[in-house]
């Protein structure tokens, strides 16, 4: 039984009067239509208008060119349409395709994986592993390496997408103007431990240094700190106390000892607060970073991360010099939340931004530690309000980059961010340099299977949030009345999986911003469209191409799903789309 909602939006035509001007109209349609053969007829209900859909031949056509191939039979008669069978003509990589036939729709996981690339995962073969292991989204930063190391990383990760048809996309994260230690001589770390003394210096030097001697980036270093303040290396992973300033150079005591990884970011206390002098009025994006986002830009990342975003006007001045430099890519801007500026100007910086992340070692050195919990709850709330994805970073499983197991208090900081449903999990020096990532990513894909299943069964709280409107044309008022229905029907009627085709991704955003129960199968035409939805919660991205008629879609999907055994008899799935602006209920048999 199939049963279709669609709205039909016409624009006011010049010259007609109030009455003769066409409305919007709402229409209920319902068929006995149990199951998508190759050869289902078509039904005249089922399309909008001749402005919206093709006519029953060039229909008939489109529902055949799976790839180029298939045939019509009698031209202009309503003979069955036999495609000939073709399962190539949709996108999706193995992992999944492997998933769905063995577990069904339901058993996918929502959250996504973050994975930063480093020393330890830059092959092709540990690209790999991660992308089978789950790894969603590909992060280079930009504080560490050679633009040629990433280069070879980008075109590796895109190989591997051309290859074994997965989506992963790659977020480059900028170094950000903030003070930060030198490259410890090319060595991969430094361990300083408890009661040591370390020199800390602004002098420009090309000989080798002495022992226990860290370069900062910051000229202004050595004035702005005093005798007694409190140095902080990477968000407090090791902790200094200044004992001595000798004219360029900055004499430390190791209080709490700790591994020192290469450009780890430095920030210092005095009585209790962050200290704040000229390094405030640092800018936002520096000199490198322009020309990182150059070299971005050339190489067709997906997402640029800005470090240390302190208003909107940052990002508002970035997304104008994608727009004219990308030649019409879509690069996606995530804003990192990691300071005391950021928070102070939260809404307006995420609303700005195409995405946000929580980025907690740093933010956690800029106000006390007991905050933290609650800035990220905020964070991930106020962002599913406003349909950004967003992203929960830093020390998720830093014990693993020496130990092969998580601490359990790691695991339950993971499952929090899970329950509070952030979009994606990022893995930093645990995927880039440490001894696990492959084991690093199997403890987060596990813990998030297991705390969805959990949610889904124990606290049903479908209706936890209530989301705010956001649409300001009508056109999108109506996208999103839809989206929020569709939702609310999966869960109410139990639906195994709701289907959205979109050309853009919005309806699939709006969609992923509800959190269904059940998954959400994306179908578009844009390869990168299909890799940037792969950040987003609950969105499982294939490259499929469609036609504009709602009824060819679903029987070229169907067909190809149930061809690859990826679809199982007796489910109910849930159909958008935002060509048309359609919802329908069907089952499958």
């Amino acid at each position: 039984m199939s049963q279709s909602l669609q709205f039909f939006t016409h624009s006011r035509t010049p010259g007609l009067t109030h009455l003769q001007q066409p409305r919007t109209q709402l229409r209920l349609f319902s068929s006995s239509f149990r199951r998508f053969p190759a050869s289902a007829p078509k039904y005249a209900a089922i399309r909008a208008s001749s402005s919206h859909s093709p006519d029953l031949e060039s229909s008939s056509r489109m529902l055949l060119s799976v790839n180029g191939k298939g045939s019509v039979k009698t031209e202009g008669k309503s003979s069955a349409v036999v495609p000939a069978a073709d399962t190539a003509g949709i996108e999706v990589d193995a992992v999944t395709e492997a998933e769905l036939k063995e577990n069904g729709f339901r058993s996918t996981r929502r959250t996504k994986l973050i994975c930063t690339i480093g020393p330890a995962t830059c092959g092709f073969e540990q690209l790999e592993a991660l992308a089978v292991g789950g790894m969603n989204v590909a992060r280079i930063n930009m504080c560490h390496g050679t633009r040629d190391w990433h280069r070879d990383v980008i075109r590796n990760v895109r190989r591997l997408n051309e290859e074994k048809g997965f989506a992963v996309a790659i977020m480059m994260d900028t170094e950000g103007s903030e003070i930060h230690m030198g490259d410890l001589g090319g060595a991969a770390s430094a361990k300083a431990e408890d009661g040591e003394i370390w020199t800390f210096t602004v002098r420009a030097s090309d000989s080798s240094r002495p022992e226990r001697t860290i370069s900062v980036n910051y000229d202004g270093f050595a004035e702005d700190v005093k005798v007694g303040d409190e140095l902080l290396v990477d968000g407090g992973m090791v902790r200094f106390e200044v004992v001595e300033k000798i004219g360029p150079d900055v004499k430390c005591l190791c209080t709490d000892p700790g591994l020192l990884l290469p450009r780890a970011n430095l920030t210092f206390w005095r009585d209790g607060s962050l200290v704040r002098e000229r390094n405030a009025m640092l800018p936002t994006i520096s000199s490198k970073d322009w020309l990182d986002i150059d070299f971005g830009i050339s190489e067709g990342v997906d997402f640029i991360a800005v470090s240390f975003v302190k208003s909107a006007e940052v990002i508002n001045h970035l997304k104008s010099y994608l727009t004219a430099r990308s030649r019409g890519g879509d690069i996606g801007v995530i804003a990192k939340i990691e300071s005391i500026d950021s928070l102070a100007n939260l809404e307006e910086i995420i609303r700005a931004s195409d995405g946000a992340m929580v980025a907690r070692g740093d933010l956690g050195a800029q106000i006390p530690l007991e905050q933290v919990p609650s800035a990220q709850q905020r964070i991930v709330r106020l962002c599913r309000a406003l349909n950004k994805p967003v992203i929960v970073a830093s020390q998720l499983l830093e014990s693993m980059i020496e130990y092969p197991t998580p601490t359990r208090a790691e695991v339950a900081d993971v499952s929090e961010a899970v329950r509070q449903r952030c979009d994606a999990l990022m893995l930093s020096g645990e995927s880039a340099m440490g001894q696990y990532p492959e084991k690093s990513l199997a403890v987060l894909r596990s813990v998030s299977l297991r705390i969805e299943g959990w949610w889904r069964e124990e606290e049903k709280r479908h209706q936890a949030m209530e989301l705010q409107a956001l649409g300001s044309t009508f056109s999108d008022k109506i996208s999103e009345e839809i989206c929020n229905s569709a939702a609310k029907m999966a869960n109410k009627l139990g639906v195994d999986a709701i289907f959205v085709y979109t050309k853009t991704g919005h309806m699939a955003s709006l969609l992923s911003r509800c959190r269904p129960d059940c998954p959400i199968f994306a179908f578009t035409t844009s390869t990168s469209v299909r890799r940037r939805l792969n950040l987003q919660w609950g969105l499982i991205p294939f490259r499929l191409s469609f036609s504009d008629d709602v009824e060819s879609n679903l029987n070229k999907t169907f067909s190809l799903l149930k061809a690859r055994g990826m679809i199982r008899p007796g489910g109910l799935v849930i159909a958008v789309s935002d060509m048309l602006q359609s919802v329908q209920v069907m089952s499958v048999s």
